[in-house]
């Protein structure tokens, strides 16, 4: 299982970290991601990173803004959030791939088989 943390509300311009827990089984030999959905939209695609951190790969919205990152010791992903935009506002989920120790980070949510919850990250204006 995957879980998600550190949703909230922020002012726009602000930052917030959210976190992804595995547990039950470690996903540190997969690619790990995180999307975002707006109630009514598809889900998108925010930021990647590969087993063991050396790819990462990004949505065009959140370049130079959002950072990545793991630590597969304590299976744990993270996002870091800076800089934030009323348009940032979404449930963000983290998902894990199923593809072994590949230096690919997939966009397509269609490549990833495990997903937490969700955490309601909200900017306000």
């Amino acid at each position: 299982q995957l879980g998600e943390s550190g949703g909230g509300t922020v002012q726009a311009g602000g930052s917030l970290n959210l976190s992804c827990v595995a547990s039950g089984r470690s996903y540190s030999s997969y690619s790990m991601s995180w999307f975002r959905q707006v109630p009514g939209k598809e889900r998108k695609f925010v930021a990647g990173i590969n087993w063991d951190g050396g790819a990462t790969r990004y949505g065009d919205s959140v370049k130079g803004r959002f950072t990545i990152s793991r630590d597969n010791a304590k299976d744990m992903v993270y996002l870091q959030m800076t800089s934030l935009k009323p348009e940032d506002a979404a449930i963000y989920y983290c998902a894990a791939g199923d593809d072994f120790y590949s230096n690919y980070v997939p966009a397509s949510e269609y490549e990833y088989e495990y997903w937490g919850q969700g955490t309601q990250v909200t900017v306000s204006s």
